[in-house]
C-alpha cells in the first residue's frame, strides 16, 4: 500500500501543480519537479504524515524501478530521431557538435576548478575536480524530450537537438570512464589501464550490441500481430525486458562487463525505427502511453534532490564554479562547432542553452564516483547542487529557446477560437 499510495499522491501533486505552472506560463517538467521538492523529505516530508509525501530519501529510493523504467522510455522515444533519412542531412553535424561541446565543457570545468584547487587544496583535491569535469559533459535528455513534447517543438534545432543529446551521452560515458580511472590512479598511485580505456569501451559496445538486438527481435515480433493494441503492448513488453537486461553487471578475467540503459535503450528505438515500417504509428501510441510515468518520474527526481547542501558554504561556492564554466562551456562549444559546420544563425546561437539541464546520467555517474571513498562524497554534493539549479532552470531555458530559434510555434487564432468554444460549451452544460 505504501509504494502505491507514494506513486498515487507524486503522480496528482505534480499534475495539480501544472495549473498553477500554466498560468505564468512555465514549461510542465518544471512543476513536476518543484511538486517533488515539496513533496519531498525537506519540505511536506519532514512532518512524517504518512500519505503525504516521502517522509525520508528511502522512501523515494523505494520508487527508483519507476525512474529506471522511465529513463529506457525516454532513451527508446530518442532513438526515434535517429532515422537515416534524417542523419543524412544532420548526422555530421550532429557528431561534430556532439562531442565538441562536451569536450569544451569538460576542458573549462576542469581548468577553472583546478584555479580553485591551488587557492584552496584543502577543500577540493585533483581527483575531484578531475571527476567534476568528466561529469559535466552529460546533459538530462528527459527534460529537453518532455519540453519539446508538451510545446511540440519541431524545427532545424529541435531535429539536430536530440540526436546531439543522445551522442552527449555515449561522449560522456567515456571521458568519464577516463577521467574517472585517472582519478583512482593518483589515489591509488597505481595504473589501471584496464579500467581507464577497456572497461568504458565495452560498456558501449555491448550496450549498443544488446540495443541492436532487441530492436530487430522486436521488429520480427511486431509482424505477428495485426492488431495496434497488441502491437503497443508488444513494444512495452520489450522496452522493459531491455530496461532489465541492461542492468545486468558480471566480471569476465579482469574486465567489467556492465550496460548503459540510456544507450541500449536507445539503439533499441534507433534499430526499431529504421527498419520496421509501423515504427511511426507505434511510438505515437507509445509516447501517450509513457506519459503518466514520465511525471512520476520527473516528481521522484524533484523529491530527490537534497536541499541541505545548501548548508556547506564550500560545497555552495565550488558549485557555482561548477555551474558557471560548465554553462560556458556547453553554450560556447555548441556555438563554435555549429559555425564549424555551417549551421543556421538560430541554431548557433540558441543550441547550447538547450542542452544545459543535467539530471539522470549525471547523478549515476556521482554515484559510481562514491567508490573512491570520503573523497567521492563532496563530488555528490556539489552534483547534487548543480543538477537542483539545472533542472529547475534548464527546462524553462530550453523553452526559451527553442521558442527564439522558431521552432515552438505560437497557438493560432483558429486553435484558441475552437478551444474557447469547447470550454463555453462544457460551462453550459454544467449549468443545466
Amino acid at each position: 500500500m505504501g509504494i502505491l499510495l507514494s506513486v498515487s499522491v507524486a503522480l496528482l501533486a505534480g499534475l495539480l501543480m501544472t495549473r498553477v505552472f500554466k498560468k505564468i506560463h512555465l514549461p510542465s517538467v518544471t512543476a513536476y519537479l518543484i511538486a517533488g521538492v515539496l513533496i519531498g523529505p525537506y519540505c511536506i516530508g519532514a512532518f512524517h504524515i504518512e500519505g503525504f509525501g516521502f517522509t525520508s530519501a528511502e522512501a523515494v529510493a523505494q520508487l527508483s524501478l519507476i525512474s529506471e523504467v522511465a529513463l529506457g522510455f525516454i532513451a527508446f522515444s530518442i532513438g526515434n530521431e535517429f532515422r537515416l533519412d534524417e542523419l543524412k542531412r544532420t548526422g555530421k553535424q550532429a557528431l561534430v557538435i556532439g562531442i565538441f561541446q562536451a569536450l569544451a565543457a569538460t576542458a573549462l570545468v576542469d581548468l577553472a576548478l583546478l584555479a580553485v584547487h591551488l587557492a584552496m587544496p584543502d577543500k577540493l583535491t585533483v581527483p575531484q575536480l578531475l571527476i567534476l569535469g568528466a561529469i559535466a559533459t552529460a546533459t538530462a535528455p528527459a527534460a529537453t524530450l518532455m519540453v519539446v513534447r508538451q510545446y511540440k517543438a519541431d524545427g532545424p534545432l529541435t531535429r539536430l537537438l536530440l540526436p546531439i543529446v543522445a551522442l552527449d551521452d555515449a561522449v560522456g560515458l567515456i571521458v568519464f570512464a577516463v577521467s574517472f580511472g585517472i582519478a583512482k590512479t593518483i589515489i591509488s598511485g597505481s595504473m589501471d589501464m584496464v579500467s581507464i580505456i577497456v572497461n568504458p569501451l565495452v560498456e558501449i559496445v555491448c550496450s549498443l550490441g544488446l540495443g541492436a538486438i532487441m530492436g530487430w527481435l522486436l521488429t520480427q515480433l511486431e509482424k505477428l500481430f495485426n492488431s495496434n493494441t497488441n502491437r503497443l503492448n508488444m513494444t512495452i513488453g520489450i522496452v522493459l525486458l531491455t530496461v532489465s537486461f541492461s542492468m545486468l553487471d558480471f566480471q569476465i578475467g579482469p574486465v567489467h562487463i556492465s550496460f548503459s540503459s540510456l544507450l541500449t535503450c536507445m539503439m533499441l528505438g534507433t534499430v526499431f525505427c529504421n527498419i520496421c515500417s509501423l515504427s511511426h504509428d507505434i511510438m505515437e501510441r507509445t509516447d501517450k502511453w509513457t506519459s503518466p510515468i514520465f511525471a512520476i518520474f520527473f516528481v521522484i527526481s524533484g523529491a530527490a534532490l537534497e536541499l541541505n547542501v545548501f548548508t556547506d558554504i564550500a560545497i555552495v561556492g565550488i558549485g557555482v564554479v561548477y555551474i558557471i564554466f560548465r554553462s560556458l562551456g556547453k553554450y560556447f562549444g555548441s556555438m563554435a562547432s555549429a559555425k564549424a559546420t555551417k549551421c543556421s544563425p538560430e541554431i548557433c546561437k540558441y543550441l547550447g542553452i538547450t542542452l544545459l539541464p543535467q539530471a539522470g546520467v549525471a547523478l549515476g555517474m556521482c554515484a559510481t564516483a562514491m567508490s573512491i571513498g570520503p573523497e567521492g562524497a563532496l563530488v555528490r554534493n556539489i552534483t547534487l547542487f548543480a543538477v537542483l539549479v539545472y533542472e529547475i532552470v534548464g527546462p524553462m531555458l530550453t523553452k526559451q529557446a527553442l521558442k527564439a530559434a522558431g521552432d515552438i510555434k505560437p497557438m493560432s487564432d483558429e486553435v484558441k477560437n475552437r478551444r474557447e468554444t469547447k470550454l463555453a460549451e462544457a460551462s453550459q452544460k454544467s449549468e443545466k
